[in-house]
């Protein structure tokens, strides 16, 4: 997955495996097109919250066009922590949430 620090829209370099990966199938598909979804885990205000989780999907969208990926065909949308995907009540869980996903649009 694409995973990061807490508090920050810095990708972490263990990401990029998945970043090469969406790379590949966005040239192999040339008609697909995603949306970004930036996550965050509770820690903080909501408002933050949104605010970073969607500095998190302009990142990831950022990063996609700077390998190539066309612009046009991502959009980036932040949710702040209203879905996360695990238990915000340990460290594993809030890193689990600070994530971004793609969506097929």
């Amino acid at each position: 997955g694409i995973n990061f620090d807490i508090d920050k829209a810095n990708i972490k370099p263990e990401s990029m495996g998945t970043l090469n990966m969406i790379v590949q199938v966005m040239k192999d598909n040339p008609d697909i097109k995603f949306e970004v979804d930036g996550h965050t885990d509770n820690s903080g205000a909501a408002a933050h919250n949104l605010t970073l989780s969607q500095q998190r999907a302009n990142a990831v969208k950022d990063q996609l066009t700077k390998m190539g990926v066309d612009a046009s065909r991502l959009t980036a949308k932040g949710f702040g922590d209203t879905k996360p995907v695990d238990n915000n009540a340990t460290l594993e869980g809030k890193a689990n949430n600070r994530r971004v996903e793609f969506v097929k649009i």
